[in-house]
This record gives structure tokens, sequence and C-alpha cells, in this order.
């Protein structure tokens, strides 16, 4: 019975109150999207980044801005961060991290690249084999896993 009464008064209240009392009381996060960029060579093209934990290195992405779609996010980066262009863009697979979701795409880039941001150290195509050792193990994995890659031909042991 409250149930019902609250759900009349819900509905009746204008549109941005209902929108403003939905987002005050859910729990609130950050959303990225990154892209598994590989080139005709089947190299993948990884990033130095200043920001990133550890080595800096890792595949290509960012945070989604207001009302932006994911993989419009993704060009913009690539296009911000190295003027990659990307083709053949696909879903490969979305991921949660406490408070954090991460869109992941596969592509193939356009172009080599060169630096044109201040949060990118370096970027360089890559073979799966000659990753950066000190790279995150779950990008590596990530990057292995989404390119078919056995892990015995990886030689890094990570399952």
């Amino acid at each position: 019975m409250l149930m019902q009464l609250i759900g009349k008064i819900w509905k009746k209240l204008p549109r941005k109150t209902r929108s403003w009392a939905a987002r005050s009381i859910q729990p609130k996060f950050t959303v990225s999207a990154g892209a598994i960029v590989t080139n005709d060579e089947g190299k993948v093209l990884l990033l130095e980044h200043v920001l990133r934990p550890s080595s800096g290195w890792g595949v290509p992405g960012g945070f989604i801005e207001h009302s932006e779609q994911a993989e419009a996010a993704v060009r913009r980066e690539l296009m911000e961060e190295v003027g990659v262009e990307l083709a053949d863009v696909t879903l490969y697979k979305i991921r949660t991290f406490g408070k954090h979701v991460e869109v992941m795409f596969l592509a193939k880039g356009i172009g080599e690249g060169s630096v044109r941001s201040r949060e990118i150290i370096g970027h360089g195509w890559f073979a799966v084999e000659e990753m950066p050792a000190e790279m995150s193990l779950d990008q590596q994995f990530l990057i292995r896993r989404a390119l078919g890659v056995p892990e015995a031909e990886s030689g890094s042991g990570v399952s």
C-alpha cells in the first residue's frame, strides 16, 4: 500500500525532479573507453602514460565525457593522444573495477602516430611477445586473450 502511494507521488513529480532524486541516491562511478589497437603487421599499439601506475605502459583510452558514446570517446582519445585513426572498431568487453566501468574495443589503427599529449610519454607498436615486461600483467593478459594468443606462445605464465 505504501509503495503504491509512493509510486503515485513519484509519477506526478516533474521529470527533472525524478531525475535529480534518482541520481542523488545512486552510487557514483567513472567510465572509460579503451582499445586494443593492431596494425597490418599484427602489432599492438601501447602508450606510456604519465598517470598510469607501475610502468605506465598500456592500451590507449581515457574517460568518457558527458553525453559521449564509448566508441566516440576511444576514437577521440586516440586522435588526441597519438593521432591514430581507428577502423573496424568492435566492442570486445565491458568490465568493472569497484566504482569504475571500462568499455574495451578491438580496432585497426590507421597511421603510425606520434605523441600529441602531455599525458603521454611515448608510444610504440609491439609484437605480443615483445610487450614491455613491466607492463601490468592484467593488461598483458587482456591483450593476449583478445587477440587469441595462447598462453604457451606468450611465455609469460599469465593465466
